[in-house]
């Protein structure tokens, strides 16, 4: 009887502390910066259906940065191995985990980066050119070209 409850109360900590581990510190959001474009204009898109497909449906702040010289803030998720990336996504919140991702397509920029950067723990600000995306069959909603740090204030 003993052993049963011992093994129980192993089995049950064993599922619980891994899901306690990722909702124990929540991620808190960057503050609103009036010089960068805010994730909660990004998150200004509704999902609509459109014959056998789904698609984004941006409100008018959002199509209105769409091809614009843009400034973003948020955490590096590179896409590929190595200490510098011209290739990476930025998130509105910091990755909890090396394999997922913190968000929606609504909540991440795929950044192509004029030059490579080092990878960082802390926010970056990018500028670069602004791609609202309704039909890329890799589903991001956004991409940022020509991006550059931006210069710090």
């Amino acid at each position: 009887m003993r052993k049963s409850l011992t093994l129980g109360l192993a089995l049950c900590l064993a599922v619980a502390l891994p899901a306690f581990a990722q909702t124990a510190t929540p991620a808190k959001p960057l503050p609103e910066r009036k010089d960068v474009v805010s994730w909660k204009t990004f998150a200004q898109v509704q999902m609509t259906r459109a014959g056998d497909r789904v698609q984004p449906q941006f409100a008018a702040p959002v199509t209105a940065l769409d091809q614009k010289n843009v400034k973003v803030q948020g955490f590096m998720l590179p896409l590929d191995v190595g200490e510098k990336h011209a290739l990476f996504v930025l998130s509105a919140v910091p990755p909890t985990c090396a394999f997922c991702m913190p968000g929606g397509p609504e909540a991440v920029v795929e950044v192509r980066a004029k030059r490579p950067l080092a990878y960082t723990d802390d926010a970056v600000t990018m500028t670069g050119t602004l791609s609202v995306l309704k039909d890329d069959p890799t589903g991001i909603f956004y991409r940022l070209t020509d991006a550059v740090p931006a210069a710090r204030e």
